[in-house]
């Protein structure tokens, strides 16, 4: 997950002011005077706007709403903001007849007396309570004078969750009259470049929509603005009242060439993970499904629908079982059984028949649970390298057999072991949501509320659709040792698909020249390392860009994460960790004017002659460094590079031998076959975008390489645009932008961004591949690859291939040496293999230390094709594809 805590993943916002009492059409109220239309009981809401910008999925909204009295006495005003549960107010300031009254964020016990103090004195208003499922409405009232004017303005701040693929940022409009200014506008701001953004209203018409929305996109930077006159506010051409009542939705995604992305600001950091192109991890899931008297009814259909929905989608390397609970607990099968398709068609027939019936067993049902999942473990029943998960839905208290939530939460954790994370749903509100929260925070898992409403199974559904594709299990971001402080969670049990990890923290060393991280986690297939390494002063650079937008966001991200995360971790503790825990997250909410369950905003503001204090309060929902990069060994190497140089060095020799193979674009080559090891490396050639003026010097390129192991069932093809790894049927991708290790059995590939991809079977076989990038406005060249053979020792004496068979000792012999027909490359007289053949002093390139200059190597040169050097003709050598 992209937090220990579920994300809410909704950046929610705005009201407006809201007049109670007020008519919907105005008729004659207000006697003969003209006033500006919009007028509601004597007071105009001339302007509201909500600016938002982003960066770096760093939200910082800012809701402004104008109004003025045009009544001739004392009006009462409400200003109205509904935002996200999981954001933090930071400001709220109000202006009256040009005179600002701040908010000061306060320890809440403080702010309490205070409030205590003002409520005696008369009446106070000013509070946060909560809003339907992922909102938290912000309520603050004020006397405004005949003929006054007064501005609200509320900040809050939210660090954008990654859901499903996109991060969202959902905007509750509800003005409750028209307003003459009425304006949305978001400004996103992602270093990694933006990839889609849209925006959508569930309140207008797309035709409506289209006239008052802009959105654009473009490298890192992203727009939208959404404008509608006081015409396309009306609910009817005639009308007075408002259609403006529901969401707007900005949804957005960032480029993922790498799959990690660090920023550095000031001293803070923030780095981004969220990798593509992996297979899904198989999954062992239990589904634990109270089915007592309580569930009868709706909600017993809506959770078989779900089920049925889940089972069509459950893959088939999935193992599952379904437990159900009352007062008793039965189980569908005795063990986890594979998601075959005759085995989901059972599922659904069992499911279908599901009854409610009697009191509710939570502590049996989970232990039950919980032991057929380390049952199939320890029994080898279920795959090594898959991942085991606990879903259990639930609408009510434990009431039969072990009831105390403490004793139950002491078992569970103690089953479990940490080993894989519980999921708690709770169906409805009628249950101890703070328990079913901790017991799944201290397994490693979340608590979600599924509302009583008729998409509940909705819900249910969507909820599984997070974690049907873990990517990664045991992940561990890694950074060097002393070199990071306060730093934030960093371990994830799962890395789902379409989320993103997020890991903030402190630079020891504001002066460093480099910053590097490593992200660990085991694979569908294999284990994998992606390192990301940063030039600080190319850091400092791209953060002049930046500044447009705001300068500290990555510290306030931080402190942000830090209070997220120590908040979470509260719940579970007690006595003195607790009151260390609550320390430091009150410490950083008043240092960073945070308003969070420790905090409280007051405002003391002016009441007929009197402070007036209001408040506002957040509510509770329920009542070391890594691997160095690959150096290559001094060994003698065998490669092809540039316009197919093939260099073969010899062992005793201070010399080396070269030749060329001429053929068309599009042709494969073999390489390097061992029919007892089963490796094989094939090439395919590429030619220039057009012919260079020179007809006669053509020059071709190997611009795919095909590497496999059939002993392994493993395949690599390597592209100057990606790499793709097959392990059977299963496939990981990654781009030449990522820095990765991937390590299985026997097994070892290194990419380094940009650079080169080391291959290394065991001890004793190891190939480099090097990445050869042109200008991309190069006319006549394409990327291309170079591969290097630096260890072949354990290949058998059966290796063949153009490369392959110099793995075998050889020798050859120079003399005559004369002038050439270049009088700078001499020619001379080579016996070799048996062959005397004419050869030609010259040099070839290594790169495998400098790609973009490269290693001079001096060698003979032998022509038409290494006909005489090679075993038969080139053409012998030609295979029909990669594999």
């Amino acid at each position: 997950m992209a937090s220990a805590r579920w994300p809410c993943l909704i950046l929610a916002l705005l009201s407006g002011v809201v007049v109670s009492g007020f008519p919907r059409r105005l008729g004659g109220l207000l006697g003969k005077r003209s006033l500006p239309e919009g007028v509601v009981d004597g007071i105009e809401v001339y302007s509201t706007k909500v600016h938002c910008k982003v960066t770096s999925r760093f939200a910082h909204n800012v809701v402004t709403t104008r109004a003025v009295n045009h009544a001739d006495t004392a009006k009462e005003v409400s200003f109205d903001v509904e935002l996200p549960k999981t954001a933090f107010i930071t400001n709220f300031t109000l202006t009256i007849d040009g005179v600002t009254y701040p908010g000061n964020v306060k320890e809440k016990e403080v702010a309490k007396k205070q409030y205590e103090k003002a409520v005696s004195q008369g009446k106070t208003a000013g509070l946060v309570k909560a809003s339907g499922r992922k909102l938290e409405k912000f309520t603050v009232s004020v006397n405004v004078a005949a003929g006054s004017k007064v501005t609200f303005e509320l900040t809050y701040e939210e660090l954008l969750k990654r859901h499903k693929a996109k991060y969202e940022m959902y905007l509750k409009v509800q003005p409750k009259q028209l307003v003459k200014h009425f304006e949305i506008t978001a400004d996103i701001f992602e270093p990694q470049g933006i990839s889609m953004l849209d925006a959508e209203a569930s309140f207008i018409t797309n035709d409506l929509l289209s006239s008052a929305l802009t959105k654009s996109f473009s490298g890192k930077k992203g727009h939208v603005s959404f404008k509608p006159s006081l015409d396309q506010q009306r609910s009817c051409p005639t009308c007075t009242d408002s259609l403006l009542k529901g969401g707007f939705i900005i949804t957005y995604d960032v480029n993922r060439e790498s799959p990690a992305n660090v920023q550095i600001v000031n001293g803070y950091f923030v780095h981004f993970f969220a990798p593509q192109g992996l297979p899904v991890v198989p999954k062992n899931v239990v589904f634990v499904i109270d089915v007592s008297g309580s569930m009868h009814g709706r909600k017993m259909e809506q959770t078989k629908d779900a089920l049925l929905k889940i089972l069509e989608d459950v893959k088939e390397d999935d193992y599952l079982n379904f437990i159900l609970f009352s007062g008793g607990v039965t189980t569908w099968k005795d063990t986890l059984v594979q998601a075959t398709p005759e085995n989901i068609q059972e599922a659904r027939k069992f499911v279908m028949n599901i009854r409610d019936q009697g009191m509710t067993n939570i502590n049996d049902a989970l232990l039950r649970g919980i032991s057929m999942l380390n049952k199939a473990r320890e029994e080898y029943r279920v795959p090594e390298r898959s991942t085991s998960i606990v879903i259990m839905l639930t609408d009510g208290d434990a009431n039969v057999g072990e009831s105390r939530p403490e004793k139950i939460q002491e078992n569970v954790r103690n089953a479990i072991g940490g080993k894989f994370p519980l999921y708690n749903l709770g169906f409805g509100n009628n249950l101890n949501y703070n328990f079913l929260e901790r017991m799944a925070l201290e397994n490693h898992g979340l608590a979600r509320r599924i509302y009583e409403d008729s998409d509940a199974n909705l819900q249910l559904q969507g909820f599984y659709e997070e974690v049907a594709n873990p990517l990664l299990t045991d992940v561990e971001v890694e950074y060097p040792e002393n070199a990071i402080l306060d730093l934030t969670q960093n371990s994830y049990q799962h890395f789902y698909d379409g989320s993103e990890i997020v890991v903030a923290g402190r630079l020891a060393d504001e002066d460093m020249n480099s910053f590097k991280a490593d992200v660990k986690g085991h694979g569908a297939i294999n284990d994998l390392t992606f390192t990301e390494e940063l030039d600080m002063k190319e850091m400092e650079k791209a953060l002049k860009e930046r500044d447009y937008i705001f300068g500290n966001y990555i510290e306030r991200l931080w402190a942000y994460l830090t209070i997220e995360q120590l908040l979470e971790k509260r719940k579970n503790a007690h006595g003195e960790e607790k009151e260390n825990l609550t320390a430091q997250a009150l410490d950083l909410s008043l240092k960073y004017h945070f308003v969070t369950p420790l905090t409280s905003m007051v405002v003391t503001k002016p009441e007929d002659n009197e402070n007036k204090t209001a408040i506002a309060d957040k509510p509770r929902e329920g009542g070391h460094g890594g691997e160095r990069p690959w150096e290559p060994p001094f060994l003698y190497v065998h490669s092809v590079d540039g316009d197919p140089h093939f260099i073969i060095q010899v062992p005793g020799k201070d010399d080396a031998i070269c030749f060329n193979i001429d053929e068309d674009p599009g042709t494969v080559l073999r390489l390097i076959q061992d029919p007892v090891t089963g490796l094989t490396v094939n090439g395919q050639i590429i030619g220039e975008k057009r012919s260079s003026l020179d007809s006669q010097t053509r020059k071709t390129y190997f611009g795919k390489l095909g590497i496999a192991n059939a002993q392994m069932d493993f395949q690599i093809e390597v592209t100057p645009e990606r790499i793709t790894l097959w392990h059977g049927a299963a496939q990981s991708t990654f781009s030449w932008l990522d820095t990765v290790m991937v390590t299985q059995d026997g097994l070892s590939v290194t990419i380094n961004r940009k650079n080169n991809m080391v291959v290394s079977f065991g001890d004793g076989v190891t190939f480099v591949v090097v990445l050869h990038q042109v200008w991309k406005k190069q006319p006549i060249h394409h990327d291309f690859l170079g591969f290097y053979v630096v260890d072949s020792h354990r290949m058998s004496a059966q290796t063949h291939g153009l490369l392959g068979q110099f793995f075998h000792p050889f020798d050859f012999k120079v003399s005559d040496v004369h002038p050439g027909s270049d009088p700078t490359k001499p020619d001379a007289t080579m016996v070799v293999k048996n062959h005397r053949l004419t050869v030609t002093r010259g040099s070839q390139k290594d790169y495998r230390k400098d790609i973009s200059v490269g290693t001079k190597v001096a060698c003979w040169f032998v022509h038409n094709n290494g006909q005489g050097l090679i075993d038969g003709v080139h053409s012998d050598y030609i295979v029909p594809n990669l594999f």
